[in-house]
């Protein structure tokens, strides 16, 4: 058995007694960081032996540790450095190999910034998207951002060092949006900002202390407008359209037989060609009468 182990993400009273008993009970704990791992199972007096399985690794070692549960005999536990594994965090190899193989994967559910954040932003939401982490880059985030329009709402993860720079573009691309912005949540000095984009940007640049701890922000999409569509250029005349054939140096015949691979019919093409034939004869005569 694989359990998929949620751990405190800030607060260790959030650890559930399952949870410790299943770190206690399994033989090796899968952990994005071996490092963070020691801190909670040492706090909980937990000795089960830790293999590492983080975003760099997890492919290849996903399937190793799958192999040795069958080839052992063994239970394993899964967890990341704060909440819930294969949500916006490593995990999701070692569920598919272990589930490939025919390994029984169970949840042990508990601490998620997810829904800690949905559950203090006081909107009344009752369809969401989660994003995780947004690009980095400005075109691509902008371009997300955009993609929103037309939701409910969005749940979006962010580094203390980019978030005034994710507020930013929020203000400029969503600016009738509704913002929660959780930092720090279940710990301490847990803060949640809530309020139009610019409101949320102003609290944060003076913030002296807003360059600590993660972020979770929930947006509420519902006033943002819909973009107007543009409507489509009416289509050019076929007569113009022949005389920019012409012009390309094709004939008129060769013209009139681009015009219907475009989709006109064939008698309106002709049509328009004879239109067109006519029109440039009468030029042609005009200049030799005004050259005479």
């Amino acid at each position: 058995m694989l359990y998929v182990v949620a751990t405190p993400i800030g607060n260790l009273g959030d650890m559930s007694p399952r949870a410790v008993e299943i770190l206690r009970r399994v033989s090796l704990i899968a952990a994005e960081d071996t490092r963070v791992t020691m801190k909670l199972t040492s706090h909980f007096d937990i000795h089960t032996p830790l293999t590492s399985c983080h975003q760099h690794n997890e492919q290849d070692k996903a399937a190793r540790i799958a192999q040795k549960m069958l080839d052992e005999g063994i239970d394993a536990a899964l967890v990341t450095d704060a909440g819930t594994p294969a949500i916006s965090d490593p995990g999701t190899f070692l569920v598919r190999e272990c589930a490939e193989r025919g390994i029984p994967v169970c949840a042990v559910p508990g601490p998620t910034a997810m829904a800690s954040a949905l559950s203090v932003s006081g909107f009344d939401l009752t369809e969401f998207t989660f994003y995780g982490f947004l690009p980095r880059d400005r075109e691509p985030l902008r371009k997300k951002l955009r993609s929103m329009i037309g939701t409910q709402g969005a749940v979006i993860h962010e580094s203390p060092f980019r978030i005034i720079r994710l507020m930013e573009a929020i203000n400029e691309e969503l600016p009738q949006a509704r913002v929660s912005a959780s930092c720090d949540l279940t710990k301490l000095h847990e803060l949640t900002l809530r309020g139009t984009p610019s409101q949320v940007l102003e609290a944060l640049r003076q913030n002296e202390k807003a360059e600590k701890g993660e972020y979770c922000l929930v947006l509420d999409l519902r006033a943002v407008p819909l973009p107007e569509k543009e409507e489509p250029a009416p289509p050019l005349p076929a007569e113009l359209r022949l005389l920019s054939y012409l012009m390309e140096g094709k004939t008129l015949r060769e013209a009139r037989e681009a015009l219907t691979a475009d989709g006109v019919k064939k008698n309106e093409a002709y049509a328009a060609s004879l239109r067109v034939r006519r029109f440039l004869d009468g030029q042609a005569a005009q200049q030799a009468e005004d050259q005479a």
